[in-house]
């Protein structure tokens, strides 16, 4: 999930017009056909989650399909490009007829799509949701947490749990994602009763140099940050803060920064680099909680990443939906039996997923707090349970 950030740096365009568009693949014993839109090439990428979603469906396959049917997956490209985007699910759900989508994961797709999903009434199960459409439509309804209780959960961890007080936000903002980033840090302040020292919403993406906003923020008496970058943003930030001698700064990040490349590169991570993980951490090699998916991804060459994390589980589910329909296995059928599901249970994730009829689709809430700390170049655990944010 290391480039989830990425999306607030991608003016977000609306669209979607109808088409005739069809009611969904089915009927007889023809494939069942399931979709994804996703960014596949572009400035940043994410074509781990639609890998793992195909490796889970080719699995169910050689085992016999659902109910004898194969399951025919097909992956398109939005290349991080809106016009890009509608065509892609024009082709899936209009022209091949997907009865679902599944393992989607783009900048931009679920602001582009979500009306014309809700036109063709066929539901997404994204397996990486980034931009805030993806977790306020009633069609889509992603595996993963998303950046903005991501956010929530890295504040709580930092007061609630390290004691942290002065903590500060830098906030890196495009398109539409500052109001949804300010009800999250809002939901912290309702739970705790504590305020930020200082926050600034006009931290540039790719910035070249950090250093006056590090200046600015230390002067301000912040003791500890949360930011929601992309992996470059956060080693120059992190590099500008050690330039400046600010070696006792403790940062609150987002799983935006989880990877083993990210910690590779961090020599210097002050007083320490918290992120609460979405799925349970994939860099607990021994983990029993990951042993399937990691299996899978080894078999099939694909990366371990939580983009692989949210791909698998979000295949998984489907499947585990789609096989208890009794009948024709068509979007109709489909949307029904998400719509109508139980809550399923995974020991990768610390909430119960289900889809349901809501309008919004945001109730994946727990992170499992996993820290980096100056000169280990790993990420180790930094509590054996799930944090979750508190029901209101």
């Amino acid at each position: 999930m290391r480039s989830v950030a990425v999306a607030a740096a991608v003016t977000l365009v609306a669209a979607g017009c109808a088409d005739g568009g069809s009611s969904g693949s089915g009927g007889g014993s023809g494939p069942i056909v399931v979709g994804s839109v996703n960014a596949l090439s572009g400035a940043a990428t994410f074509p781990e989650s639609s890998a793992a979603a195909k490796a889970v469906f080719d699995a169910a396959n050689a085992s016999g399909g659902v109910g004898g049917r194969q399951i025919q997956y097909k992956a398109l490209d939005d290349k991080g490009d809106p016009a890009a985007a509608a065509a892609a699910a024009r082709e899936i759900v209009g022209a091949d007829g997907a009865v679902a989508l599944v393992g989607s994961s783009s900048l931009l797709e679920c602001e582009i799509n979500n009306k014309y999903y809700e036109q063709q009434k066929i539901l997404s199960i994204s397996g990486i949701g980034v931009d805030p459409a993806c977790f306020n439509s009633p069609n889509i309804s992603p595996a993963n947490v998303g950046p903005y209780h991501d956010m929530t959960l890295t504040l709580l961890y930092g007061s609630e749990t390290l004691k942290l007080d002065n903590i500060c936000a830098l906030l890196e903002i495009a398109g539409n994602t500052l109001p949804s980033y300010q009800a999250a840090i809002d939901e912290w302040t309702k739970i705790t009763g504590k305020k930020l020292t200082y926050m600034d919403a006009t931290v540039p993406y790719g910035g070249s140099d950090y250093t006056s906003y590090i200046v600015k923020a230390r002067q301000a008496g912040c003791k500890a940050i949360t930011v929601n970058p992309v992996e470059p943003d956060s080693i120059g930030q992190l590099k500008a803060a050690a330039a400046q001698g600010w070696n006792d700064v403790t940062w609150l990040l987002l799983t935006s920064v989880y990877s083993e490349n990210y910690a590779k590169a961090v020599s210097n991570a002050g007083a320490g680099i918290y992120v609460p993980a979405e799925f349970y951490p994939f860099t607990d090699a021994d983990a029993a909680q990951n042993k399937e998916w990691r299996e899978l991804m080894t078999k099939n060459n694909i990366p371990l990443t939580s983009f692989s994390q949210g791909g698998y589980l979000a295949a998984k589910y489907f499947l585990q939906v789609v096989k208890g329909i009794s009948g024709d296995i068509n979007r109709e059928s489909v949307t029904k039996a998400l719509q109508e599901m139980q809550p399923i249970s995974d020991p990768m994730v610390g909430t119960p997923y289900v889809f349901g009829k809501g309008k919004t689709h945001h109730d994946n809430t727990a992170g499992w707090p996993i820290k980096l700390m100056s000169g280990t170049n790993k990420w180790e655990l930094a509590e054996q349970d799930w944090l979750r944010i508190p029901k209101n």
